[in-house]
């Protein structure tokens, strides 16, 4: 079978199938794939899920005048709105360069090294938030921008071997594990930080070193672990022939490129808007649950860290449980039935009392049964929708609105807090963002979608 590029080369489907490689070399890169989710997870758990909303959160209150705002770039913010701005922000600066990330790694056929350059650019960001203190609040923004944009282009990266690596029938198991390997991980420091945070007197520490030094571990977990992936994953030649010598403004061309594509592709694009959608919903819920815990509830750092590990725990159970639920009844239908999971929890987190902290690990209960499953099974359902040779263009679309670089629900959220001093205004708000997204998944056929870019779905999808 041939499959004509958007640029009128001419490509093999197996030059871009995991079937060229023996199953054993197939098996070895998968296992090696995982562990990337397994470095970046601890950043999403540790860092932007528990420690820094709320550290940072103290801190730029530290630096508020006498009405409770601070002044950065000479803007007026509310001190509580801070951080979910800098969400905002770090994404809104994150989704050119993700996009030129994707546009590059195709166009050269070199991803690995455009992996470890934002890998590790993410990682000492991270290792540098050791470095917070004080009123230091337009460090802590701008440290958090730098990670969220080498997670987010690495991650790019990092998806796009996905349909190299694993044939159809695999892609939802091989997901579901990836993302699984990251809970066994976030669970896993997530504990140690437990430790040193409780007992930091006993370490000879002040809280805020401890905090501080958990954030920073999170970035030498990064650096370590993301060289498994760098020596296992294989590069492949470039699909489509575009002739000459890759530069920088032929991958800017191809990008451009890749947005008219989409325009060909309109189930795709249809699928790609669903998850933009009900994904910012996870990612705010991800990003703001420790402040809406400590800020509204009233709960104590230790309760928000247990409850997170719980999260990670059950979330990797929940991740291989929504995957076997896939093979027996589709990912699509999978899908949708965690995105109304998705909604009636966060419907409850609008009347949870403050100060009862078991109503609190009722609702990380929750969402550790879904969150882990529901984003594997939407990237193994986007792999099945992309056109060959544009693997990491398209998933630099698809990452726009990833776990943890979601833009437009930390803004609502935050203009609900700015606007009504109420963050159960600001949670409620997320309703709609998986309401919407469920709606609109629900009319995307997946299995002609992917006929419609010439690649063979499985079965039950």
């Amino acid at each position: 079978m041939v499959t004509q590029g958007t640029h009128g080369g001419a490509a093999t489907s197996r030059a871009a199938s995991p079937g060229a490689a023996r199953p054993a070399e197939r098996r070895r890169e998968q296992r090696g794939w995982y562990v990337y989710d397994f470095a970046i997870t601890v950043f999403s758990t540790s860092v932007l899920t528990v420690f820094l909303g709320p550290y940072l959160t103290d801190i730029t209150k530290a630096a508020a005048d006498a009405h409770g705002y601070v002044h950065p770039l000479g803007i007026p913010v509310r001190a509580g709105a801070y951080f979910p701005y800098c969400v905002s922000a770090s994404v809104l600066l994150s989704v050119p360069v993700m996009l030129l990330a994707g546009a590059v790694a195709d166009r050269t056929g070199r991803k690995k090294p455009v992996l470890g350059l934002f890998a590790y650019l993410g990682a000492a960001a991270v290792a540098a938030m050791f470095f917070l203190r004080g009123d230091r609040y337009l460090l802590g923004g701008l440290l958090l921008i730098v990670a969220n944009v080498g997670y987010g282009a690495s991650v790019v990266v990092y998806n796009s071997f996905l349909p190299q690596i694993a044939e159809p029938h695999e892609r939802d198991r091989v997901s579901s594990r990836g993302w699984a390997s990251g809970y066994v991980a976030g669970a896993s420091m997530l504990v140690v930080n437990l430790v040193l945070f409780l007992d930091h007197d006993g370490f000879g520490l002040s809280k805020s070193t401890a905090v501080r030094l958990c954030m920073a571990s999170a970035g030498l977990w990064w650096a370590v672990f993301a060289l498994v992936p760098l020596l296992r994953l294989r590069e492949r030649p470039v699909v489509l022939d575009h002739g000459g010598a890759p530069t920088v403004a032929q991958g800017i061309r191809q990008l451009a490129e890749t947005f008219r594509d989409l325009r060909r592709y309109p189930l795709s694009l249809a699928f790609l808007l669903a998850f933009l959608i009900y994904n910012d919903g996870v990612q705010t819920v991800i990003s703001q649950a420790s402040v809406y815990g400590s800020e509204e509830l009233g709960l104590g750092q230790t309760t928000l860290i247990s409850a997170i590990l719980l999260v990670q725990v059950l979330a990797v159970a929940g991740a291989l449980l929504l995957g076997r639920l896939a093979g027996r009844y589709g990912a699509k239908r999978t899908v949708l039935g965690a995105l109304v999971a998705w909604t009636v929890t966060i419907s409850v987190a609008f009347f949870m009392p403050a100060h009862r902290p078991v109503w609190f690990f009722v609702l990380a209960a929750a969402i550790g049964m879904v969150l882990g499953g529901s984003q594997a099974l939407s990237r193994s359902l986007f792999s099945h929708l992309i056109p060959f040779g544009k693997e990491a263009e398209y998933f630099a679309v698809y990452q726009v609105s990833d776990r943890g670089t979601s833009w437009l629900g930390p803004l609502i959220f935050g203009l609900g807090y700015q606007l009504t001093g109420s963050y159960r205004d600001a949670i409620i708000s997320l309703v709609v963002f998986f309401v919407v997204g469920f709606v609109l998944l629900a009319r995307v056929p997946v299995d002609r979608a992917a006929a419609a870019v010439g690649r063979s779905a499985p079965d039950l999808i």
